[in-house]
């Protein structure tokens, strides 16, 4: 593959998941400086790995975040003690899991996850979000249960990437 593309693929790649990445790392270290490190040293080790990884490695994103994972494990352990922003595995874990959640919630169908995110995330009754939909209650149920099934497929395609 010629060297252009290659740098195209790369600069495409940064600024598709960059963002999303360097959010995920800030929120587990607690530091802005160390995150950007982070992401950089997760591109850089996707790169040089790049061989291992085919059509059947799971997403471009997936991918990411699993190295990334690895990296800021390896970096929470090798701080030093902060006085009160060391974030503990646990964290880290916790932070992966509503990474994931929230990809499983895009990979499904807008009408299922319009119900669950009302319903689960905001609080609402069946009933009302019923009347606003303009559909009947049990409607929404049938939405809610079907939701949530796909949700679980789709998080364990998610967490199969891994």
């Amino acid at each position: 593959m010629p060297a252009l593309t290659r740098e195209r693929e790369v600069r495409e790649a940064y600024a598709a998941h960059s963002g999303e990445l360097y959010g995920f790392a800030v929120r587990s270290l607690g530091d802005a400086g160390l995150a950007e490190e982070a992401v950089q040293q997760a591109f850089l080790r996707a790169w040089r790995q790049r061989d291992r990884f085919g059509p059947t490695s799971g997403s471009l994103r997936s991918l990411l975040f699993a190295i990334l994972r690895e990296i800021l494990i390896d970096l929470s352990r090798s701080r030093p003690p902060a006085d009160d922003i060391e974030p503990s595995t646990e964290q880290l874990e916790q932070a992966l899991v509503a990474w994931q959640v929230e990809e499983a919630m895009r990979r499904i169908d807008e009408q299922h996850r319009q119900v669950l995110v009302e319903t689960f995330y905001r609080g609402r009754p069946s009933a009302d979000l019923a009347t606003e939909l303009g559909v009947p209650v049990e409607t929404v149920k049938s939405r809610v249960l079907d939701g949530l099934r796909t949700l679980k497929a789709a998080l364990d395609e998610v967490t199969s990437e891994r």
